[in-house]
């Protein structure tokens, strides 16, 4: 929270926040941010969706509404702690629905891995699409191969070393102690089946369109937003697609929902394509900050979901 703060602090010094009241009563096309709404929460549904379907071969078989609450939950407990999520939904639907918590884990990480590969194929796709401007945009925010190597000195590359030694004798130090326990092993068993659950899924086909669902939702959440203000408006699908990719990476900075690194990441994106720094500045806080009080309010649809749940059990 400290990181993002400081990083949204440095953008934002100096900032006329006179021009964000004017923009949100004048400027704004409340209609477009609305309409984009839907598939913000469309992108937490199907994932919840998806997440029923992977548990189900391990003879799991949760209730749908218990899923998306869940789902619901772990993004608004983000916000407070960045990937605090993964581990709430997962304990949700232990408490709620008696699933194993090792087996839901590692449900959880096979959806990320599928994520991964698409967000990476997506990411190739738009880097061969405009290779000029991700180059551009690598030289500008310093990020490119040569400036991370060169910023190395021979101490840091020792202690770069040495850390990633520490973190595998940690890695070996800790299986074996699972190794030994019988809990531990249970417990890796589940994880393992969890892991591999993709490979019995029975509808394989509804299993990646939920897969590919989630990341158009999500992309229309975001594309529709640039309509809501007049210096945005005719960007059009190709810089929307860029500036999604460019957010989608920075967001895995953990900070509360991507805040700070998100903004500075899209707003460069927008600047690249001759949008002005401020207005670049202003979309950015006006529609991450949208965007977050709808994962708050679904947060808080899930937990009313939740007391309905309790009641029952």
């Amino acid at each position: 929270m400290a990181f993002g703060g400081a990083i949204l602090w440095w953008m934002y010094r100096g900032f006329q926040w006179e021009d964000v009241r004017t923009a949100l009563s004048v400027d704004m096309r409340w209609g477009w941010m609305l309409l984009s709404f839907p598939f913000g929460i469309l992108a937490q549904v199907f994932r919840g969706l998806r997440w029923r379907q992977m548990l189900e071969p391990m003879d799991e078989r949760p209730r749908q509404r218990s899923c998306i609450n869940a789902i619901f939950l772990s993004y608004t407990s983000s916000l407070v702690v960045p990937r605090v999520g993964e581990l709430l939904r997962c304990g949700y639907l232990s408490r709620y629905e008696g699933t194993r918590m090792s087996r839901a884990l590692g449900t959880v990480v096979t959806e990320r891995v599928v994520d991964v590969l698409l967000i990476l194929l997506l990411t190739a796709f738009t880097v061969l699409w405009q290779v000029p401007v991700f180059v551009h945009f690598m030289a500008r925010t310093g990020l490119s191969v040569q400036g991370v190597v060169a910023g190395f000195s021979p101490m840091g590359w020792l202690v770069t070393v040495l850390c990633g030694l520490v973190v595998l004798l940690m890695g070996w130090y800790i299986l074996r102690r699972l190794h030994v326990l019988e809990r531990g092993r249970e417990a890796v068993r589940g994880l393992l089946d969890g892991l591999l659950s993709v490979r019995r899924v029975r509808n394989k086909l509804l299993f990646w369109t939920y897969s590919l669902g989630i990341w158009v939702a999500y992309f229309l959440h975001f594309y529709l937003t640039f309509y809501c203000f007049s210096f945005t408006e005719h960007l059009g699908p190709t810089v929307a697609l860029v500036a999604f990719v460019v957010g989608t990476f920075a967001v895995i900075v953990p900070t509360p929902n991507g805040a700070g690194p998100w903004h500075f990441a899209v707003k460069t994106v927008l600047m690249l394509y001759g949008v002005d720094g401020t207005n670049g500045a202003m979309f950015v806080l006006i529609v991450h900050s949208l965007q977050t009080l709808l994962v708050a309010a679904l947060g808080l649809v899930g937990l009313l979901g939740t007391l309905g749940i309790s009641r029952n059990v």
